[in-house]
């Protein structure tokens, strides 16, 4: 059975054993999927983009999992990049793939953790056509602290997204 708002579904399930439990689910604003939140499936706790076309929906204002943005538009994947990190000896790592977002209404950019079930495919995609972003973009990236993966880093995203080095 479903029920809750256009935003959010819940479904309730009757397992086996006769315990009920309980999905969340929203509708992709962009596509319209339908797409679980829960975080055996999805492999993140504050999921709030599509897995099959990775449009976003600008919730979150001050850190990711908050839900506070007033704004609540859609946000357009236009870009990969790696979650940078510094070890105790002050050297940095590269961690993650990640997704760049950017707010179709108020222009906000934001980075997400990559879902377990996001198409891979899709990402690639996103790599390739991010290439070619306007350079005023690209500026407001860099001014935002955000590296957006370039073409001569296309071995790296191959490796995460894949686990496999492609010459």
């Amino acid at each position: 059975m479903f029920h809750g708002t256009s935003d959010t579904l819940q479904y309730t399930r009757q397992k086996q054993w006769g315990k009920r439990y309980e999905e969340q689910y929203f509708l992709c604003r962009y596509c319209h999927a339908p797409v679980s939140t829960h975080s055996v499936i999805s492999g993140v706790q504050n999921r709030n983009h599509c897995p099959y076309c990775l449009w976003s929906r600008h919730v979150d204002h001050i850190r990711a999992g908050d839900r506070l943005s007033a704004c609540k538009a859609i946000m357009q994947p236009i870009g990969l990049t790696i979650k940078r990190s510094q070890d105790k000896y002050g050297k940095t790592r590269l961690g993650e793939l990640m997704i760049i977002h950017q707010c179709k209404e108020c222009g906000k950019l934001s980075i997400n953790r990559i879902a377990a079930d996001d198409l891979a495919e899709r990402l690639t995609e996103i790599f390739y056509a991010s290439i070619r972003l306007e350079r005023s973009l690209k500026d407001q990236l860099c001014a935002n602290a955000i590296h957006l993966l370039e073409e001569d880093e296309w071995r790296l995203v191959v490796t995460r997204l894949h686990g496999i080095s492609q010459n």
